[in-house]
Formats: C-alpha cells, sequence, structure tokens
C-alpha cells in the first residue's frame, strides 16, 4: 500500500507493518522521555513540543497537492476496512471500562466501533476524497477603476484543536476533515475511548505517511490527564482555532477558559412541529424517526410540537409508538387530556424546565400550540438552535418557518437526524456549529478554512 522509502524518510520506522503498535511505542517513548521527578508526565513540555509539530506540519498540508490529500483519504479507508477486525481488541478494551464503570447503554453505545460504523467512516473518507479540492479557489474577483483586480482565496485556517468525548469516529472524522481541509490537527479524545483513539489514530498516521504528508498533520494527545486541555486550548503560538465536541459542561469550561477562537454548540434541543395540514402518516413516522432512531446523538428531536387542530388524531398514533419504544412522554395540560383515554399510555406532567432540556435519552416533551405563530415563537424562546423541522402540507407555512426559525437547521417534511456532516454531502463533520459567525451548522471543510484578499496588478500605483 506504502512505497519502502516512506518509513525511513518520515522517520517512522516499522510503521507499515505494524501501526497499532507503532503509536503505542512511540506514545510511551514520548512519556518516558518527559517524565517529572514524581513519575508523571510533563504535560505543559509535551503539549508545546505536539503544538510545534502541529505548526510545521501545518505548512507542509496548506501547500499539499489535492492529489496527495485525496490519496491520503483513500489508503484511510482501505485501512479502515482491512484492519477493522484488528481494532475490535482495542475497542473491546474500552468497552469493559466503559460497563465496568457504569456507564449508561447509550453511552456505552457511543463507544462502539462495528463494522458499520468503520464503514460509515471509510465511506466518509471517500467521499471528501472525491470532493473538489477548494484551497486556492479565488472566488468574486472584480475589475476595479484603478486597474487591480481584487478577489479572495480560500485557505486553511491553520492548525485546529479538537476536544470531543465517547466516540472514537470522531478521530477519524476529524483527521480527514483536516486532511481534505490542508490543516493540521491536535485530537483530544475522552479516556473512555483512549485505547480506540490511539489505534485509529495510527491508521492516519499511516495514511499521511503513504501519501508523502507529515504524519504530525494529525497528532492524537497520548495521556488522559485534564491537564492537556488546559494546556491545548492556551497556546495560541501554535493553535489557530479550538472545537469542543460534547456535553455542555465540557464546551461551556473550554469556551470559558479558551485563549483561541472556540467553533461550538452547547446543546442539541431539536424539536419537530406538526402543522394543521400535516400528512398523518408522514408526521407519525418522522417524529419516530427524530426521537427514536438513536437517542443519544445531538440532532434527536427533544420536544415535538402539535397544533391544537391536528393533536386529536396525531397524538394517540405517536404516543402509541413511543409507548411500545419505552420512550418517557412529558406533555402540556392539552397532551395529558388528549391521551388519557389512550391504552397503555402514560404522560408525565411537563416542566418549564423540559422544554429547553437535552435528554438524550428515551424522553421527550410533548406541546399543544395554537398555531404555527405560538410554534416559531416557542421554538425560537427555547431551542438550543441545532436543529428544527415542520411537518406540512402549507407551502406558505414551511416558508415561513425556514425564514422565522432561528437555528443553524431548519428543515421541512424530513427528520432532525438528518442534521449531519455525512447526510449533508460534507463528506465528515467536525462537529455542529450553532455560532453565528464563520461557520453554522455541520462544519466541513468549508468550516475549516477562511478567505484571504488577493490582489492582481500589472505594475498600478496608487494616486
Amino acid at each position: 500500500m506504502g512505497c519502502a522509502t516512506c518509513p525511513s524518510q518520515h522517520g517512522l520506522p516499522g510503521l507499515y507493518e505494524d501501526p497499532l503498535s507503532f503509536l503505542k511505542a512511540t506514545r510511551d517513548a514520548t512519556i518516558d522521555t518527559m517524565n517529572t521527578a514524581n513519575q508523571r508526565p510533563d504535560v505543559a513540555a509535551l503539549m508545546a513540543k505536539m503544538g510545534a509539530q502541529a505548526r510545521a506540519a501545518s505548512a507542509a498540508m496548506a501547500k499539499a497537492s489535492a492529489a496527495k490529500k485525496n490519496r491520503a483519504l483513500t489508503v484511510l479507508a482501505q485501512l479502515l476496512r482491512s484492519e477493522t477486525e484488528a481494532l475490535q481488541p482495542e475497542n473491546a478494551r474500552d468497552l469493559e471500562r466503559a460497563v465496568a464503570a457504569g456507564l449508561a447503554t447509550p453511552m456505552v453505545d457511543r463507544l462502539r466501533l462495528d463494522a458499520k460504523t468503520l464503514e460509515t467512516c471509510a465511506q466518509g473518507c471517500e467521499q471528501l476524497a472525491a470532493m473538489p479540492d477548494v484551497i486556492g479557489e479565488i472566488s468574486g474577483l472584480t475589475q476595479r477603476p484603478s486597474g487591480i483586480r481584487v478577489g479572495q482565496m480560500r485557505v486553511p485556517l491553520g492548525v485546529f484543536g479538537m476536544i470531543y468525548e465517547s466516540r472514537p469516529n470522531v478521530t477519524i472524522e476529524a483527521a480527514s476533515l483536516a486532511i481534505k481541509s490542508g490543516n493540521a490537527c491536535i485530537l483530544r479524545g475522552g479516556s473512555e475511548a483512549i485505547d480506540s483513539n490511539q489505534a485509529l489514530a495510527a491508521l492516519v498516521q499511516k495514511a499521511l505517511v503513504a501519501a508523502d504528508l507529515p504524519a504530525h498533520a494529525v497528532q492524537l494527545v497520548p495521556v488522559t490527564d485534564r491537564a492537556a486541555v488546559g494546556e491545548l486550548i492556551a497556546m495560541p503560538a501554535f493553535v489557530d482555532v479550538i472545537i469542543p465536541r460534547g456535553g455542555k459542561g465540557l464546551i461551556e469550561r473550554i469556551s470559558a477558559s479558551a485563549k483561541v477562537p472556540v467553533i461550538k454548540h452547547l446543546d442539541g434541543n431539536c424539536h419537530t412541529f406538526v402543522d394543521d395540514s400535516a400528512d398523518l402518516a408522514m408526521a407519525v413516522r418522522l417524529a419516530d424517526n427524530a426521537k427514536t432512531q438513536k437517542y443519544s446523538p445531538c440532532n434527536a428531536t427533544e420536544s415535538l410540537l402539535v397544533t391544537a387542530a391536528m393533536a386529536p388524531r396525531f397524538l394517540p398514533e405517536i404516543a402509541a409508538v413511543y409507548a411500545a419504544k419505552g420512550v418517557e412522554m412529558r406533555g402540556c395540560d392539552k397532551t395529558q387530556t388528549i391521551l388519557a383515554q389512550t391504552p397503555a399510555v402514560q404522560v408525565v406532567p411537563a416542566t418549564e424546565a423540559d422544554w429547553a432540556a437535552e435528554y438524550l435519552a428515551p424522553i421527550i416533551s410533548i406541546k399543544v400550540v395554537a398555531d404555527i405563530d405560538e410554534a416559531i415563537a416557542h421554538i425560537n424562546t427555547y431551542s438550543s438552535h441545532h436543529t428544527d423541522a415542520i411537518v406540512t402540507d402549507n407551502h406558505s407555512h414551511a416558508q415561513r418557518f425556514l425564514r422565522e426559525v432561528d437555528s443553524a437547521s431548519v428543515m421541512v417534511n424530513a427528520s432532525t437526524r438528518f442534521a449531519d456532516g455525512f447526510e449533508y454531502g460534507l463528506g465528515a463533520e467536525i462537529g455542529i456549529s450553532t455560532d453565528k459567525f464563520h461557520a453554522r451548522g455541520p462544519v466541513g471543510v468549508l468550516g475549516l478554512t477562511s478567505l484571504k484578499y488577493v490582489v492582481l496588478g500589472q505594475g498600478e500605483v496608487r494616486t
């Protein structure tokens, strides 16, 4: 898969023979050489070294050809498939620790690297490789009266730091997007996925070397000490942007303490609104999928709104579906009244806190609203501005919803579970941004780039 010169050329002996043991060996060597007197790694020195390596690698990545970047992504996709079996023991250790620690089943599921998950990652790499390379593109070039031509060129951000919990597949998503966008990255995954992340990072470095790109373009922090996070978010000389991905508490802490810009979303309180004119069967199907297809992602619907005119027909049907799947329903007074006579359905009274809650669990809040005006007002008040959807056959209402709901993704007649970089055709996503500046919604390649002005002249001088 690679060439014979790559290992020695990049200073990575034995990388091709066993990528998993390579990463562990280099991790152990790094920690051994940075031990302090009390035998703990010098985290500050470790992170400074990684930062310097990332900054140096970013210069090579910024000028890398599209062919090299695409080669790295293609090789990575091949490795994810060929090493699926070899990755299982690494992943099993993380799963065993998670179960022993008493993590909830949805949280344990986030750690799982089964063949389907790895195949999705591989397809994401291939999708990215097939996309046009936007780095170096010049847009909006216009001729000025002075004779100069002014435009904007798309360039990489440089180095991004990624701090994430659970899901080891984020390692591949972040790495593949860094490669395609010509950036370098430093990844700090959660301690609960350390073995899986180490194994995946080894495959990424092998793919980089195979494409004659610097292995240090993607680095995984090899220690679980939380001090590493504090160092990573406070290195403006080496890191250009931080992207936290995890629970609201983590993201709030990172945002408050970071000394570099942060791309973030705090939580995913997503809504599905069933309008008067909605097709009943479609509404039930979408509300079911948006909530129950998977409970743990940030794009799962947490709050269901339905108009008073539609509620008597819709609520008994969706409530029966939720009850059969073990979903706890927390409803407003009108919801409780409508469902009081529905067999085998129990509704817990909703509190004010429920309207803003991100459950990440088989729980949903349900509210009956008068009309689309109340629905939009409710969403804009309680939503986390992540993803919100309307089910309707009324074109005017659909257009109003799209225009007036202030969220990063707004949908018509589709499940909120589609709010995802892979589903949007971005190849992968580094996360979802609910910020309004630079990047919003699923952050793919474009979200990891910036624009700089370029001026083309033929000797013009300003008078």
